[in-house]
């Protein structure tokens, strides 16, 4: 198990593209020091003024990453996934530096393979996920959907005609469905934790938890 780290660790994202960049400007929007690296100096010079730190350095080169201090952070994330050579070169330099947590994009499950295998701690496919999620909105069954590596997962969703206007926990929808109501919005207002005596209408939106299957079998109820 991945020893776990204080929440406001200096995080070192190598590679500016565009799920680097996003990456790095969410991090630093959530006042979290980061130094971003990148071969290009026109990504670096770009970002600059956006995250704490921007450097152009070839992180394929271990020598570069020791003088820019990157054995001195304690999580880095590996977003250079496109390149496959220099994203497994750079994560196996990441573990010589003893860097404890590493997280890597992959864009194949025989890339993600070889990244877990030299010591990523933690394996990212941003493209298949999104294709993922894509998926379940495009069939107009969920309005939002998050798939978790465990089979768990979380959506939004337009409660079923039976759930409206009785309490959940008359409504049997767990033990019926193998499903969790977590969260219920109204019109105008936020989320809620949902409870047994909460009340669905049919103008809320509910978050149900499950696994995938059963959320999707629980999403083709009649609405």
């Amino acid at each position: 198990m991945v020893d776990r780290l204080r929440s406001d660790a200096p995080v070192l994202v190598i590679g500016l593209g565009r799920f680097g960049a996003a990456c790095a400007g969410e991090l630093d929007r959530l006042d979290r020091e980061v130094l971003a690296i990148d071969d290009s100096l026109e990504l670096v010079q770009k970002w600059s003024e956006r995250v704490t730190h921007a450097v152009q350095a070839d992180a394929r080169n271990v020598e570069a990453l020791k003088q820019i201090g990157a054995q001195d952070f304690e999580v880095a994330v590996v977003a250079v996934g496109s390149m496959i050579e220099a994203s497994i070169l750079i994560t196996a330099n990441l573990v010589d530096l003893r860097v404890p947590q590493i997280w890597a994009k992959a864009v194949s499950q025989s890339h993600g393979k070889i990244l877990a295998r030299i010591g990523a701690n933690h394996v990212i496919y941003p493209e298949r996920e999104a294709g993922e999620r894509v998926a379940h909105l495009v069939s107009g069954r969920m309005l939002d959907f998050i798939r978790f590596d465990d089979d768990f997962a979380l959506a939004k969703m337009y409660p079923p005609k039976f759930l409206r206007g009785v309490g959940l926990g008359q409504s049997g929808v767990r033990s019926k469905y193998n499903v969790t109501i977590v969260g219920v919005k109204s019109p105008g207002r936020p989320f809620r934790y949902a409870e047994a005596d909460t009340v669905v209408t049919n103008h809320d939106l509910i978050i149900v938890s499950g696994t995938n299957s059963d959320i999707e079998r629980f999403a083709d109820l009649d609405r």
